[in-house]
């Protein structure tokens, strides 16, 4: 079970994403999402349209 609970500011200001994940929280990086399978599809859909900008932005540099 996966369940997302939110957003998190780290001290260097990037964002961790908080899960539910079978009873345990855990905070997941958005370059991590891939190594914990249904993360990513749990994001509600304004959280994965700001990784697709973050990601559109950093292919253009």
């Amino acid at each position: 079970m996966i369940k997302y609970l939110g957003t998190k500011k780290t001290d260097e200001g990037g964002t961790v994403y908080v899960f539910l994940i079978n009873g345990l929280q855990k905070e997941v990086r958005e370059g991590s999402l891939k190594q914990y399978p249904g993360c990513y599809e749990a994001l509600p859909p304004s959280a994965k349209a700001k990784i697709s900008a973050n990601r559109a932005w950093f292919q253009k540099l």
